[in-house]
C-alpha cells in the first residue's frame, strides 16, 4: 500500500558509543530521504551524503550506501472458502530498503563509498569474511591529514 515504514538499526559497530563520539541518535530518520517503502522491484544501490551537527555542532558526515534486497519475512494471508490461510509472500516479489551509514567527523566521501561498497561486496556476495573483522580492519586505517602527502 501507499503507506511507509519506519527504519531500525539492526546492527552497528561498534556496539557501544565511544567516549569522545556517540552514536547519532535518529541516523535511521536521515538514511532514506523519500521515506522507507517496500518495491516490486529491485532497485540500483544509490550512495548520498547527509551532514548532521550535534548538540556542540561538532559535524557528523553520515554516508549512505541504500540498496533493495527481496524480503523473505514477510507473512501473507489468503481466503480459501471463509478460511484464512497462512503463507509467504514469494520472495522476488517484494524488496525492501537496507542502508549501510558510515559516520564519521572527516570529510572523505569517496573514500566513505569506497569502503560501503566493500562491505557492500561482502555482504551481498556472501564471502567467508566477518563483517565485525572487515569493519575492525577499516575502522584502524589511518587517514593523512588533509594537505599532506598521499
Amino acid at each position: 500500500g501507499p503507506t511507509e515504514g519506519l527504519g531500525k538499526i539492526v546492527q552497528r559497530f561498534p556496539q557501544k558509543d565511544w567516549e569522545d563520539t556517540p552514536f547519532p541518535q535518529g541516523i535511521e530518520l536521515f538514511c532514506q530521504p523519500g521515506g522507507w517503502q517496500l518495491s516490486k522491484e529491485r532497485k540500483q544501490p544509490t550512495f548520498f551524503v547527509v551532514v548532521l551537527t550535534d548538540i556542540d555542532s561538532e559535524r557528523h558526515y553520515c554516508s549512505c550506501l541504500t540498496f533493495y534486497e527481496a524480503e523473505i519475512n514477510l507473512q501473507g494471508t489468503k481466503e480459501i472458502e471463509g478460511e484464512e490461510e497462512s503463507g509467504l509472500i514469494p520472495p522476488a516479489e517484494v524488496f525492501a530498503p537496507k542502508s549501510l551509514v558510515l559516520v564519521s567527523r572527516l570529510d572523505y566521501p569517496e573514500i566513505f563509498r569506497a569502503c560501503l561498497g566493500l562491505i557492500y561486496t561482502v555482504y551481498v556476495d556472501s564471502l567467508n569474511v566477518s563483517l565485525e573483522t572487515l569493519i575492525a580492519n577499516l575502522c584502524s586505517c589511518l587517514v593523512p591529514a588533509s594537505g599532506g602527502s598521499q
